[in-house]
Parts: structure tokens; C-alpha cells; sequence
């Protein structure tokens, strides 16, 4: 897959650009002093470096020893400790009889996780819930999320070998929709990854939704919109709105059944079909893309852009809403995090908001603006807007 930015890349033997800058050389001459043992001990003993030292040490080992961490959290997850701590303390023995591992095993498991404040001591041989396992507890979808990274961890076990070719891998067989299967998918395997998409989307639809709104909308037209967790928000926020779910038959049927427990029946309708290929409902004056474009390699993540300018009225808007790459405090993240991920998935990449608002502009809306959100980390939302009067504007 061809990714922007490959013809920037040097050739062998060719200087990259500012090879000869002031910044480039303050760069080499850093390099060459980080990389320096004799400058680390020095560092280490004086006392107005010593702090940053150790901060930087404790960074790169929290880097190296990443893969631990997160498999004790998945063991918590695998074992239920956080739902077996609900309730009050528990004795080290209790947890190793309902959880099935010998008392040492289960020692130090627990141990492992009060030191990612996953759990705490509760007096001696008691353990209780700590600062992130009543997070995890109180947030059902994050755990699921954790559960299901047992695919991509098999995958990551030889990320070279994973990062020389995206066949077969482990998550994407679990969605063969990725790999453009659209009609190969058995219910359970609809059913596993429908579930987790909608309960990771119960986290997001309320922020989404406080920075575009819903009050303006008539028609609410969610394309790739799942069991319809975010249309059933929407449609929540305004009781004269009506709306539809877009998404493969055997998922519109599950979103037809939610919608129905909902109490939305009557607003929404959910219509199975191709995004790529199939007619899109008419009607609508907005259009969504919830975490969407990013599961798509470019072409056909443009294309759904230009769909839905085909698809809009005047004055109709697109709502684009996902995690970003480049977004501040969040960088490994959106490279790192999902780019791995959506290797592993074998479609798509995570795109900057510059990246998405050039392609809108180009796919000829006359605006599109970013709007902030309270957890941008997890998403962030861009606005398209349509006059018919073909001008492009930031």
C-alpha cells in the first residue's frame, strides 16, 4: 500500500533536507551526548541532572517493559479480578480459589498490578480495587477492548515479520470486512466485533456529539454507523429527528433490533447495504463517519468523502469523527498505537486533521473546520459544510 509522504523519503547515499542547518547539527550533537555512557553517569550524579536522569530512565524502561505491562493488565481482564474486587477486599487466597491459580501465582499477579494502580493493598494479604481498575470496572468496553487485543498481540509477537506483509494476520480474520470479504462474515464473527465496536462507541458518541450537535440536523444519516450506538444518541439530543444506519446487512440487522429496544423504532430505520458501492438513503442534510475513514486504505477513504458530498444538499454537513494522528499529548497513539493496529487489521492508517480537511476541501465542500472535544485523544471531530456555491475555504 502506498502511504503519502514515500517520495520524501531519502534515497540511499542522498542527505535528507537540512542536513546542514544550525537545528541539524544541535540534533547530532545531541545524539552524540545521549548516546554517550560517560555523559548518563555524570548525569546520574549530579544533583541538578540526577532528576532528569532518572526520569528518562524510568521513561525507556517503562518503554522496554510495555508488553509486561499490558499483559498483566490483560491477565486481570482474563481472570475477572476487577469484578471480583467489586464488592469490597479479598483475601490472596480467595482470589487464587476463583480465579484457579496456585497462591503464588496469584501473589504475584496482584502484586504486578498494584504497581500499575490497577489494584491495592487492603491490609495484610487483602487486596481491594485501585485507581485504574475502577476505571476499567466502571468503563465494561475498555475491558472488552483488552480482550480482544489477544489477536493483536499474537500478531505483534514478530512485528518485522508482521511489518513485512498484511496477509492472514490474527485481527484480520477476526473482520475479514477489512480485507474487502464483505459477504464472507459468519454471524459470530458479525456478532464478536459489532458488540465491541458498539460498546467502545457508548464512550465516545456524548463527546461527539457536545461539539457538533444535533439540534440543527433533520435527518440523521450515520454511514458505517454499526448496531447504531452513535444514531441512537443523536436522536436522543433531538426529538424531531429522524434518522438511518448504513452498514452491511448482517449488521443492520443488529442495529435494527437496538434501535427497536431503544424505544427509536419509530425515528430510525437501519438500511444494509455497500458504503462503497450501493446507493446511499437519500435524504439526508447530515452525514457521519464515526471512526470510519481510518479502518480504509486513501482511495477508498476518499471516496467515502466524495460520496457523501455527492449525497448532501445544500447546506448539508459531514461529520468526521476519529482518533487523529499528530493530536498533542496523544502521538503514540495515533502512530503508534493504531498505526500497529491497523496494519494488523490490514486496511487503513491514522491520518492527521490537515490530512482530512485537504481531502474535503478537494472533494468540494466549501468549509471545514475542527471542533474541539473533551477527550481528543480518543476522538476528534471535523465539520464539513456544503453552500453550492463551490468555493473552498478553511
Amino acid at each position: 500500500m502506498g502511504e503519502p509522504g514515500a517520495s520524501h523519503v531519502a534515497a540511499v547515499g542522498e542527505n535528507p533536507p537540512g542536513t546542514r542547518g544550525l537545528r541539524e547539527r544541535f540534533l547530532s550533537w545531541r545524539d552524540r551526548l545521549l548516546g554517550n555512557p560517560a555523559f548518563h553517569r555524570a548525569a546520574a550524579r549530579f544533583p541538578l541532572t540526577r532528576p532528569i536522569a532518572r526520569r528518562r530512565a524510568r521513561a525507556l524502561f517503562d518503554l522496554s517493559a510495555g508488553f509486561v505491562y499490558s499483559q498483566i493488565l490483560f491477565a486481570c481482564v482474563r481472570a475477572g479480578l476487577f469484578e471480583r474486587l467489586a464488592e469490597g477486599p479479598r483475601s490472596t487466597a480467595a482470589i487464587a480459589t476463583a480465579t484457579g491459580l496456585p497462591e503464588e501465582g496469584a501473589l504475584r499477579l496482584l502484586r504486578g498490578a498494584a504497581a500499575l494502580r490497577l489494584v491495592q493493598a487492603a491490609g495484610k494479604g487483602f487486596w481491594r480495587l485501585g485507581e485504574q481498575g475502577a476505571v476499567m470496572l466502571g468503563n465494561p468496553s475498555i475491558g472488552a477492548m483488552v480482550s480482544h487485543h489477544e489477536r493483536l498481540y499474537a500478531d505483534l509477537a514478530d512485528p518485522l515479520a508482521l511489518l513485512g506483509g498484511r496477509a492472514d494476520t490474527n485481527l484480520a480474520r477476526l473482520w475479514p470486512y477489512a480485507a474487502g470479504e464483505r459477504d464472507a462474515m459468519a454471524a459470530a464473527e458479525v456478532a464478536a466485533y459489532s458488540e465491541l465496536m458498539a460498546g467502545s462507541q457508548s464512550l465516545l458518541s456524548e463527546d461527539i456529539l457536545d461539539a457538533c450537535g444535533a439540534a440543527g440536523s433533520r435527518h440523521w444519516l450515520d454511514v458505517g454507523g454499526g448496531e447504531g450506538v452513535f444514531l441512537a444518541a443523536a436522536l436522543r439530543r433531538n426529538s424531531a429527528l429522524h434518522g438511518t444506519v448504513l452498514d452491511l446487512p448482517q449488521v443492520a440487522t443488529r442495529a435494527r433490533e437496538r434501535l427497536l429496544q431503544c424505544g427509536l423504532a419509530a425515528r430510525a430505520e437501519a438500511v444494509g447495504g455497500d458504503m462503497f458501492n450501493d446507493p446511499w438513503p437519500a435524504g439526508a442534510d447530515t452525514i457521519s463517519l464515526v471512526r470510519v475513514l481510518h479502518d480504509h486504505d486513501d482511495a477508498p477513504a476518499r471516496a467515502l468523502i466524495a460520496r457523501a458530498r455527492e449525497a448532501l444538499p445544500p447546506g448539508g454537513r459531514l461529520v468526521i469523527a476519529e482518533p487523529l494522528a499528530g493530536t498533542r499529548g496523544a502521538e503514540a497513539m495515533g502512530d503508534g498505537y493504531f498505526g500497529f493496529y491497523l496494519w494488523a487489521m490490514g486496511s487503513g492508517r491514522p491520518r492527521t486533521a490537515d490530512e482530512l480537511r485537504r481531502w474535503v476541501l478537494e472533494a468540494g465542500f466549501d468549509r471545514c473546520r475542527e471542533l474541539k472535544t473533551a477527550q481528543p485523544m480518543l476522538a476528534r471531530v471535523l465539520v464539513a459544510e456544503r453552500d453550492g456555491q463551490g468555493v473552498n475555504s478553511t
